[in-house]
């Protein structure tokens, strides 16, 4: 599924008052910490992670493997924190037409 730009700035805008639901730990992205955020998309469908790193590289390969693991989509990412959204057949978020 691919987002147009007006969908990913709709749903930036819905994320925008929405708190981080996971948070990685010390031990970085675990078996652990990727149940809790494919868990908690299945649930909210749009969700915020908050990576706590300030290396850009291993930030980047921690989103990719989220992305990849999740099947979710990169809404956005600004300093700490990852928008993934993930839509479920219930389709709780009603994306605008294209």
């Amino acid at each position: 599924m691919n987002l147009s730009n007006k969908q990913k700035q709709y749903l930036k805008g819905l994320a925008h008052v929405i708190k981080p639901v996971v948070q990685l730990g010390n031990n970085g992205l675990t078996e652990g910490v990727l149940a809790e955020i494919e868990s908690a998309i299945n649930h909210h469908e749009l969700i915020k992670v908050k990576i706590p790193t300030d290396d850009k590289e291993e930030k980047a390969l921690i989103i990719d493997a989220i992305v990849r693991e999740t099947g979710a989509i990169k809404v956005n990412a600004i300093g700490h924190v990852l928008v993934l959204f993930k839509q479920s057949d219930e389709k709780k978020v009603e994306l605008p037409k294209r």
